[in-house]
């Protein structure tokens, strides 16, 4: 797709800004916080913490966090209390938290749950001597890390365990990501977790903001009224892209911004 103009990226944020109710939905690694060699290290950013909290003091904004993660390592790693405004979709949309509702999570097969349980091992025993390669079990899935590991070693381990799913679950979800690979038994994306937000908020408009292969679903499934924002260099299906995390922080804090200037 063609690189904007500054005048036509400045309208999409003006119009956005300017809607009646504004769902900004984000992506969390990547988006927010530096990834991290050990996944629960992450943190938000100071810079994109006070841009969130701008945009939660906006009229009638809603922010959520959209993530890979299952809901309960995303509300620790966002530090997520009980009385938090921020909705949550975790496991790609598979379960969610609606701030005084709590968790909500679709139905899961007690089959499904032992299969994964299975293949969890299988996987753990395959690539158990492979140097810097680590299953993190999820709730629908597992996800095999290789941040740490050799480029070799990484190709291994997928290699093994690619072969375990085709052979064990051929119909499980395979997701690639920044040197991760997850597999999952539920197959909603975050093009359906944005979906669902934006029907329990009854957002008018909707700005999504992911910087990995797995938002892009989510990114390409926004409407003609939305604002679609990628962190980072790569091909993407979002109208904006900015370089790095503190450049997302600075886009969020301007959108706050005029949001609260176009509904005063």
């Amino acid at each position: 797709m063609t690189t904007p103009s500054p005048e036509e990226v400045r309208t999409a944020i003006a119009r956005v800004a300017a809607s009646d109710r504004l769902l900004v939905a984000l992506d969390f690694d990547g988006t927010l916080s530096p990834l991290e060699d050990e996944p629960m290290d992450a943190r938000m950013l100071p810079a994109a913490r006070n841009a969130v909290d701008a945009l939660l003091a906006a009229p009638d904004t809603l922010v959520a966090l959209v993530s890979g993660r299952s809901l309960s390592d995303l509300r620790v790693i966002a530090e997520h209390g009980d009385d938090s405004p921020l909705l949550l979709a975790g496991s790609h949309g598979a379960e969610f938290w609606i701030p005084g509702e709590g968790a909500v999570t679709h139905d899961e097969d007690p089959a499904d749950a032992a299969l994964r349980d299975e293949l969890r091992a299988h996987a753990e025993q395959a690539t158990a001597q492979i140097d810097g390669v680590w299953i993190e079990p999820k709730r629908f899935g597992f996800g095999v890390h290789t941040r740490r590991s050799t480029a070799a070693g990484a190709a291994e381990a997928n290699r093994l365990v690619d072969a375990l799913v085709a052979a064990e679950a051929p119909q499980w979800r395979r997701r690639t990501g920044h040197n991760i690979i997850e597999y999952a038994f539920r197959h909603e994306g975050k093009d359906s977790a944005i979906a669902e937000l934006r029907e329990r908020t009854a957002a008018s408009a909707v700005v999504f903001a992911g910087d990995d292969v797995t938002d892009e679903d989510a990114l390409a499934s926004l409407g003609e009224g939305d604002l679609g924002v990628h962190v980072g260099s790569k091909p993407t299906a979002a109208t904006i892209s900015v370089p790095d995390i503190p450049a997302m922080a600075e886009l969020l804090a301007v959108i706050a911004a005029e949001r609260s200037a176009a509904r005063e």
